[in-house]
């Protein structure tokens, strides 16, 4: 048979240029890589408009061939969208710009009907992650209508980038040949409908039209609707800026950045060091940025130095010469007090010189004391900025147009102190006063002393609940949004109806699991608990061994791989505990049900089971799949009042002591071996009845032998999970590390403890840590030995999740545990990172395959970076929710003694006996101090507060005291207080006057 011979004839040049797209990508390692993707253009491209004869069904069905995903439908809408700017019905094709500048525009309800191009959506993703996510949501909502076009893949709207021609003015090419193909594939299909480009991109609008295509500004399109001024209030205050300078000159006020080359060259030189912008949240004038360079971090202190960076910016810095290095400023300064005079309207040259001469007063003060390398800000290499909560500054409005209709230029002052205020403009101030708003940062000008922003949305009243509640759930960027209907389809279809059915080997459900319902399995958690990660059990063994279980929910056989449930769990993380709700990573019917290992039901289970010697020596371990019936549930106290009740003999009884013996022969071995032993401040809330939600005391938590035991097995737990997947996947396991903090970091404490107290702390390891952290007490006041470990505390880095692949084998250790290899396995419910852990396990035992993402280590990587800062942002709002039920609690305190919390530092001992009542009062640590001040520690409430002074005292930097006169603190006496000390002080609650933002204030009383 003669051979079959394929002919194909050669592509020419230009053929193949419009097959490629080629672009650079740099690497985590800073390489740049060269890519080439070839593809191919096609005519079955779908418009998505629900009109169109020319689309059909079939064009739908032709644009998945070769993939697994379900057929796209049309969502934009035949009768497309009004504006009376336009005059005739459209959809809206967006120009990048629009995704990038002006997303709380797009994102409000009135915008429909809208085309995303794939050259946006591609730019977007490679400009800004979190706005390619809003972007991507915005089309995944089918009530929003938004289309995405592939424009890159049709023929009709594909371009080719010309020899001459920049990335950018391409991609302008691209859109506007999208946006003729559009208009063009309307009119064939007889619809009265056309497209509209939508573009910030003057010189990009100007061609559109000059070619005949309909395009204008957001600002012009926005004009043709009935909320325009509702809109107007949302436009990107880089809109705004443009408009307004043109032809107005500022003064510069900061230096401009360097170029990127110049940067990159300094750093390469060493002469520019890059590095994160830490706020100080004591002095709004000083900053610094720690580096790979150097022990400490570089200072930065004044406006000027720190040029317009913003906290958590990512910053290039450039050290001073060393005759102009400092050392910290010892003043606690606040920005409300120093630029309550600032206008929002205007630059006023003089106004400037005037607050340039107080910055430098304040510079100048201490820093003879601990000079340290000092810098300035010449470039930003990326921004943290985001959306904010704040209030209107009532000091900036021109009360002369609070009542006129025109927009007014206001401050935002955002809620966390680390932030400046955001000039905004709007036309809604004088309905905007008292009420919690969320604002952004657009820009920061070189020639503008506060950033300028726009107004988002209002959240409520100040102080509400309500609005208290949401804002902090925002401010912290906690994902709370309703799960979406495709997350609630991947749940099982029996709803609460699902049970473990009967024993089947050949069962999906029951395929390689053990059948654990007759062991003596039970619970021990907290008050309330819910979503109930964990259980064990032990048992004495025939050979005289002790066998133990602890048993996790097997939340991965309902959270499977590349699903919207895995995704949505993957964004949000973990779960967020407030006081009085529970932001779940899982939908309610998992978290607290199906999942949960709720007494008296049939659960599935991952669990964990050693043999193990009376002296709580390991001698196996094994991991299986398995299902349980959970005997009971109990809380800490009520398992510790099982355990010491010696009428009590039954096996579940029996199981805890037994689970009890060993735990506290691992938490000395643990102890011996270096693990350090920190505290923080913890407190627990008294709820009134659920349908107030109030608080009506507060009181520290307790803790009980029960907590150590069920830490120590869930430690042990998680630490054999990591020595197995490590084994099985060197280079994608999920681990947890905890990093030895840098010398430097305990510097000051040790000073502390040494200086006003005769302690030394060595910190050469983390077992002369602990040790030295035990002799660190007061025979006549327990409480000092909390205090020194809540301190020490805060000298330490940041737990974290990796992946093995990524650090060193010599850096994978936890510091605070002491162990050489870590972890978690225990809590899937609430934590993603528990989830992959389990995927990887059950691979690793050979139960199933390990999904294809998690062999890439830049998958794992990418992930774990979502979960480190989630799992960060969830502490931080937990605590805001505790500090903002504490200050209710307080409040409602002192109502209850016949006193207004707000008058905390306004009476005197006089008025007080006079009417036969007081404030709340409670004993404090001074923990720092000030010129002008002291930070206090109130062990009662797990609360610390600032008390500032109106007028400087005599501080002595050296030896951390201060001596308040009388004068000034309204005391019978001068007062000489340093760290460590025990005070007394009165707590309410300060409204203040420009924010009316309630927080809890203290003042001394003795």
């Amino acid at each position: 048979m003669a051979p079959i011979a394929i002919q194909k004839r050669p592509r020419t040049h230009e053929e193949y240029a419009a097959s490629c797209i080629q672009f650079h990508r740099k690497t985590a390692r800073g390489k740049v890589l060269k890519v080439l993707r070839e593809t191919y253009s096609r005519e079955d491209v779908p418009c998505g408009s629900t009109a169109c004869r020319l689309c059909d069904a079939d064009v739908y069905q032709a644009e998945r061939a070769g993939t697994t995903n379900p057929a796209r439908v049309p969502v934009l809408d035949q009768s497309g969208i009004s504006n009376s700017f336009t005059g005739k019905p459209h959809y809206v094709v967006i120009d990048t710009n629009v995704a990038l500048h002006q997303m709380d525009v797009l994102e409000n309800p009135t915008f429909t009907n809208v085309v995303v191009l794939q050259t946006v959506l591609d730019e977007v993703r490679n400009r800004s992650l979190p706005l390619y996510n809003r972007l991507r949501a915005l089309v995944q909502d089918p009530d929003r209508k938004f289309w995405i076009f592939f424009n890159d893949f049709h023929s009709g709207s594909k371009v080719v980038r010309d020899d001459n021609e920049t990335p950018n003015d391409r991609n302008d090419r691209a859109i506007r040949q999208a946006t003729a193909w559009f208009s063009a594939h309307l009119k064939q299909s007889n619809l009265p409908l056309r497209a509209v480009l939508v573009s910030d991109d003057v010189d990009n609008v100007h061609k559109a039209r000059k070619q005949g295509l309909d395009a204008c500004s957001v600002r012009e399109y926005i004009l043709g609707f009935s909320n325009a001024a509702q809109l107007n209030d949302l436009l990107s205050a880089r809109d705004s800026s443009s408009h307004s300078s043109e032809g107005t000159r500022h003064a510069q006020v900061f230096d401009e950045y360097w170029e990127p080359t110049q940067l990159e060259a300094g750093v390469r030189a060493g002469t520019v060091f890059k590095g994160f912008f830490n706020a100080n949240a004591y002095n709004y004038l000083e900053g610094s940025v720690r580096t790979d360079s150097g022990d400490k971090p570089i200072l930065l202190q004044g406006r000027d130095a720190m040029n317009r960076a913003v906290d958590g910016d990512v910053v290039y810095v450039v050290l001073l010469p060393k005759s102009e290095w400092r050392g910290a400023m010892d003043a606690v300064l606040d920005p409300d007090t120093v630029q309550h005079n600032d206008d929002a309207r205007e630059d006023d040259d003089d106004e400037e010189q005037e607050i340039s001469d107080s910055e430098r007063e304040v510079q100048l003060s201490g820093a003879a004391q601990n000079i340290q390398r000092t810098g300035r800000v010449v470039g930003i290499a990326r921004r943290n900025w985001r959306s904010y909560v704040a209030h209107i500054d009532q000091t900036s409005m021109n009360q002369g147009a609070v009542a006129s209709l025109g927009s007014q230029t206001v401050f935002a002052s955002p809620v966390d102190r680390k932030i400046p205020r955001i000039k905004i403009r709007s036309r809604q101030v004088s309905e905007l006063l008292n009420q919690k708003i969320l604002v952004t940062i657009d820009a920061w000008r070189s020639t503008s002393r506060y950033p300028e922003g726009h107004f988002v949305r209002a959240l409520g009243a100040a102080e509400s609940k309500e609005a208290e509640q949401e804002s902090l759930l925002l401010e912290y960027d906690v994902p709370y949004r309703p799960f979406s209907k495709s997350v609630l389809g991947c749940l099982p279809p029996e709803g609460d109806q699902w049970t473990v059915p009967p024993y089947d080997a050949e069962s999906p459900v029951w395929r390689n699991r053990e059948d654990l319902r007759n062991e003596q399995i039970c619970s021990i958690d907290p008050p309330g608990c819910q979503d109930i990660d964990d259980a064990l059990h032990a048992k004495p063994l025939p050979n005289g061994n002790i066998q133990v279980g602890v048993h996790i929910a097997d939340v991965s056989y309902f959270v499977r791989p590349d699903t919207t449930m895995d995704a949505e769990a993957a964004a949000r993380g973990t779960t967020v505990y407030l006081v009085d709700k529970r932001i779940d990573m899982l939908p309610h019917l998992l978290g607290t049900n199906l999942c949960s290992l709720r007494p008296f039901v049939e659960r599935l289970a991952f669990s964990a089971i050693w043999e193990m010697t009376p002296d709580a020596n390991v001698v196996s371990v094994r991991f299986t799949k398995s299902v349980i019936a959970s005997k009971e549930a109990f809380t800490y106290e009520a398992a510790q009042r099982r355990k010491d009740d010696a009428n009590l003999q039954d096996p579940i009884t029996t199981s805890i002591r037994l689970l009890n013996q060993l735990a506290i022969q691992l938490k000395q071995r643990r102890m011996e071996a270096g693990a350090l032993n920190l505290a923080s401040p913890e407190v627990r809330i008294h709820m009134d009845s659920s349908e107030t939600s109030g608080p009506i005391d507060v009181e520290q938590k307790e803790m009980f032998e029960t907590n150590s035991l069920v830490e120590e097995f869930m430690l042990l737990a998680n630490t054999s999970c990591a020595q197995r997947i490590y084994e099985a996947y060197p280079t994608t396991a999920v681990l947890r590390r905890h990093a030895p903090p840098p010398e430097d970091n305990f510097e000051t404490l040790k000073d502390i403890l040494r200086k006003r107290r005769g302690m030394q702390l060595d910190t050469s390891s983390s077992g002369a840590l602990a040790a030295s952290l035990d002799q660190c007490v007061d025979p006549q006041d327990p409480t000092f030995n909390t205090l020194v470990r809540i301190l020490a505390t805060r000298c330490m880095l940041a737990a974290e999740y990796f992946c093995t692949g990524s650090v060193a084998r010599n850096a994978f250790g936890h510091y605070g545990l002491a162990m050489d290899m870590y972890t978690h396995f225990t809590s899937p419910i609430r934590r993603y990172a528990d989830i992959l852990a389990h995927r990887q396990l059950a691979a690793a035992i050979g139960y199933e395959p390990l999904p294809t993402s998690l062999y890439s280590k830049q998958y794992v990587d990418d992930t774990l970076n979502i979960v480190n800062k989630r799992h960060r942002l969830a502490q931080l709002a937990g605590r805001a929710s505790v500090e903002f039920y504490v200050g209710l609690a307080i409040t409602a305190r002192n109502a209850q003694r016949g006193m207004d919390a707000t008058s905390v530092g306004k009476r005197n001992a006089s008025d007080s006996k006079a009417s036969g009542s007081k404030l709340l009062q409670a004993d404090a640590y001074v923990v720092r101090t000030f010129r002008n001040g002291l930070a206090v520690f109130v062990s009662q409430f797990g609360l610390e507060g600032l008390i500032t002074f109106k007028q400087d005292c005599e501080f002595n930097p050296d030896t951390y005291q201060v001596t308040i006169p009388t004068k000034i603190s309204g005391l019978p006496k001068d007062l000489t207080v340093g760290i460590f000390d025990r005070c007394r002080v009165e707590i309410g609650v300060e409204k203040d006057k420009s924010t009316k933002r309630g927080r809890v204030k203290m003042a001394l009383v003795m």
